[in-house]
């Protein structure tokens, strides 16, 4: 599953390319994805609590991707 990760604010990745990236994963590719948004934060965060919610997105990825869940 892919996990993406956007700022509401991100002005270096414009939300509508996350929009696009998650359009062409679901409809080319038919594959699964999770979209996550942040409001109010740009590229990178920097709400604790979003920067907590990220890096278990990621870390949460690692795990399935590379089988280290048990």
């Amino acid at each position: 599953m892919y996990k993406i990760l956007q700022g509401s604010e991100d002005k270096v990745v414009p939300p509508n390319q996350a929009d696009a990236i998650v359009k062409t994963i679901r409809e080319e590719l038919h594959g699964k994805v999770e979209y996550l948004v942040f409001e109010g934060e740009g590229h990178g965060w920097r709400r604790s609590e979003n920067i907590k919610a990220a890096l278990e997105k990621e870390l949460g990825f690692y795990e399935e991707v590379l089988g280290l869940k048990n």
